[in-house]
């Protein structure tokens, strides 16, 4: 994306406003034109914050996190391991 297409685009967000109804279960509807201009689809999450202004909504950075079982541990242990001699023999060979 170029600058001016970074800017135009800052510029368009900077510019879009929209009233929300709080329904009463606590959930809000940001409108198509909204979600579209900011990227944002089904099951993306936001962090919404106090300011001083009143209520700040931005999209939240998630990353996966992969949790690995004992045995999956010792399986990546042992690769390295096999992975160490290998460099070893072939760093003899080459002397």
């Amino acid at each position: 994306m170029t600058e001016l297409q970074k800017s135009s685009r800052a510029a368009i967000i900077a510019a879009m406003k929209a009233a929300l109804t709080l329904s009463s279960r606590g959930t809000l509807t940001l409108p198509a034109k909204l979600r579209q201009s900011l990227g944002l689809k089904a099951d993306d999450q936001l962090i919404a914050e106090t300011v001083p202004g009143g209520l700040l909504l931005r999209p939240a950075v998630t990353l996966p996190v992969e949790m690995y079982t004992d045995e999956r541990l010792a399986e990546f242990e042992a690769a390295e391991a096999e992975l160490a001699s290998a460099m070893a023999r072939k760093k003899r060979r080459a002397r």
